[in-house]
């Protein structure tokens, strides 16, 4: 009965906590050597590598104009087992063990990761173009 309390209490906000501003200090530290500073894909070791890293801030554009939470949380911890990249990306997964944190997605599913994962998603989403 605890476990449900807290999860409807998590859920009561589709987005609970994310912060967007430590999801790009993340992004700065872990992603922006490949992906550049503003995520366009041209960092400054895009142009050693066999795979060119994808201009995340086109995600929601080349997936109908909805940002894929799911997808981009499964890419950088690592479980996506289609790999965008070819297995060329490393997991991130394990730089983000701590506390657990839950969204609501919109289908309205519950999703439960940790909250650095949620804040860099959060930034990332913040950059779509449209």
């Amino acid at each position: 009965m605890r476990n449900l309390l807290i999860s409807l209490i998590f859920l009561a906000s589709p987005a609970l906590g994310q912060d967007i501003e430590e999801g790009g200090r993340t992004f700065f530290v872990f992603c922006a050597s490949c992906h550049g500073d503003n995520a366009e894909g041209n960092g400054p070791m895009a142009e050693i590598l066999t795979v060119v890293p994808p201009d995340l801030t086109q995600l929601a554009v080349e997936n109908g104009g909805e940002f894929p939470t799911v997808s981009v949380l499964r890419q950088i911890d690592g479980r996506d087992p289609e790999p965008v990249h070819s297995g060329v990306m490393p997991a991130f997964g394990m730089l983000f063990e701590g506390e657990p944190a839950t969204m609501k997605l919109p289908s309205g599913q519950p999703l439960v990761t940790q909250q650095g994962m949620l804040d860099l998603v959060a930034w990332l989403e913040s950059v779509q173009v449209e």
